[in-house]
């Protein structure tokens, strides 16, 4: 009795030698992929909000040349109230503008959406950048719950000369999975 009893003791002190070396590793590896992480983003090109954009564009305001940025909201299957607070703005390439949409959820429970943008004409999406938008992430309005949400973007002065008016519109989807 007293060997089987010695017998499990070594198994059990073998085991948890083990599994402390095993978390020793994790541990070790945790903190490994810190900059093991900050290397591969830097090699990627991702994450990199503190480093100057190389190919980022003049942001000065050009005076001589006006565009009408119009607005629109659409929803896709999603029982949300959703719309601009203005039709449209005229703006002069490289000014900063914010412009809010309000949305409001009409059902009698919390629903998550996913608001997608276009752009009519396609030239004009690679010359409007957003700084803040509620595209970015998705969002969960409780029921009835109203919200204001703002997109605040500039028109680089790069957009061709020929388009003087341009919409953005947004399209709310809900969001498969995210209810209880």
């Amino acid at each position: 009795m007293t060997y089987a009893s010695a017998e499990i003791k070594g198994e059990n002190r073998h085991l948890r030698m083990k599994l402390v070396i095993a978390a020793c590793v994790m541990f070790g590896f945790g903190f490994a992929m810190i900059p093991f992480y900050k290397t591969i983003c830097n090699v990627a090109g991702l994450n990199n909000l503190l480093r100057a954009d190389k190919n980022a564009s003049n942001t000065q305001v050009d005076v001589s040349r006006n565009v009408m940025v119009q607005f629109d909201a659409n929803t896709q299957k999603l029982a949300w109230g959703f719309k601009p607070l203005q039709s449209h703005v005229d703006i002069h390439p490289g000014q900063m503008v914010r412009v809010d949409y309000e949305v409001e959820n009409t059902l009698d429970r919390p629903v998550t959406g996913q608001a997608i943008p276009s752009y009519t004409p396609l030239a004009a999406e690679a010359h409007v950048n957003k700084l803040e938008c509620f595209c970015f992430r998705q969002q969960t309005l409780a029921a009835h719950e109203k919200r204001v949400m703002p997109v605040v973007f500039t028109v680089d002065s790069k957009l061709p000369k020929e388009v003087n008016v341009f919409t953005l519109s947004y399209t709310f989807f809900e969001v498969a999975g995210t209810q209880k």
